[in-house]
């Protein structure tokens, strides 16, 4: 019998392992050295711009929001397509969230939607980078630019993606980046988010550990409501192990999409009526090799008879608006009609670095065996 091939699957190796032993043997597990040199590699990638590193990329987000003073009466529009979180944030400051349907084709949000939902009351945008593919910067800037908002890239899923030859983050507003287990680089769980100026990585630094900021040896004040978000030493190591793989991790998940598409063939969306992600090797970092299947069988009944092929599938994502959260908050079925199709039919295909082009070979055997 075959080896189960899971969906994800973290490689840390084994200079990183004794970077993390390193770290705990120090003494110094939150935060300290190894946090300080992760950021300022950071820092140095995203082309000098200050960066700080927290303990999930969910907080990065409603931090960000709450630096840009986005709260109570203040609308934020982003895609029904991602993580809870991305909506979730801006319900936690206080802020009302307003979805745009995506682009059938992307998957991302559609910018000409983005028009159509800005009003009086607009203050941001959360965009998201479905599988670390990047939408048109230039058109959302320019968005944002006209109608004076501000942008909170949810980059969650883009570490390493590009637009125009430009690292995602070394340009724009706020970015937001997570380094959760199935990222392509992790720190087990964190985050960090790009920022724009020092007044702003001053609030940053307050809201991530209570408000609290330091001068001298007893000089202590607290002036903002903080959280306790900090990332640790352990993490940071583990981190600065990763990021030094990066550009290998990179190219290693372009070369399985593209391995993908090759053993998949031209006439497979032809022949199973399955849709699949566009081609694009240069942008997008491949955080995921995602599908759309055919009406013709459900998710539940393909991630069914993948697993009897021993092969492991995710699902990125159910749609936001049809939570029972964000129902109590109006939205119904209908409303974000792409999506709605999207996410009830969108399967997610093992995509890892430890993946060889045999993996790739496997999971295209059994999802032709399955749709066939």
């Amino acid at each position: 019998m075959t080896t189960f091939l899971p969906f994800s699957k973290p490689t840390i190796d084994e200079a990183t392992i004794a970077s993390v032993a390193e770290t705990l043997r120090s003494g110094w597990i939150t935060s300290g050295p190894k946090v300080a040199e992760f950021e300022k590699q950071l820092s140095c990638y995203f082309g000098g711009r200050p960066v700080r590193t927290f303990n999930s990329g969910t907080c990065t987000m409603e931090i960000a929001l709450r630096i840009a003073g986005i709260g109570e009466g203040d609308e934020v529009i982003t895609t029904p397509i991602s993580w809870v979180a991305t909506a979730s944030v801006i319900l936690e400051v206080g802020a009302t969230p307003v979805f745009a349907d995506i682009d059938p084709v992307t998957r991302n949000i559609d910018l000409d939607k983005v028009i159509a939902a800005i009003t009086p009351k607009t203050r941001a945008i959360i965009p998201i980078y479905l599988a670390g593919r990047p939408l048109d910067m230039d058109k959302l800037y320019a968005i944002a630019a006209q109608y004076k908002l501000r942008v909170i890239e949810d980059a969650a899923q883009a570490i390493g993606s590009t637009w125009q030859g430009k690292p995602i983050g070394s340009f724009g507003d706020f970015v937001s980046f997570s380094f959760q287990a199935n990222k392509n680089i992790t720190t087990s769980e964190g985050g960090c988010l790009v920022l724009n100026n020092s007044d702003e990585v001053s609030l940053a630094e307050k809201y991530r550990l209570q408000g609290v900021s330091r001068s001298g040896w007893d000089g202590i004040d607290v002036d903002v409501l903080g959280g306790k978000y900090n990332m640790t030493d352990i993490a940071a190591a583990i981190g600065l192990g990763q990021f030094a793989q990066l550009e290998k991790i990179t190219a290693h998940r372009r070369q399985l999409a593209q391995h993908y598409f090759a053993t998949l063939g031209a006439d497979f969306e032809a022949k199973t009526g399955a849709q699949l992600p566009p081609q694009d090797f240069i942008n997008t970092n491949w955080h995921l090799f995602q599908v759309v299947l055919p009406d013709a069988i459900t998710r539940p009944e393909f991630m069914e008879k993948m697993k009897a092929h021993n092969i492991g599938i995710g699902f990125h994502y159910a749609p936001i608006h049809l939570f029972t959260l964000y129902r109590k908050l109006g939205f119904k079925e209908g409303m974000f009609p792409v999506a709605e199709h999207v996410g009830r039919q969108i399967v997610s295909l093992p995509m890892f670095y430890a993946m060889t082009n045999d993996d790739v070979e496997r999971a295209c055997a059994a999802m032709i065996d399955v749709l066939s």
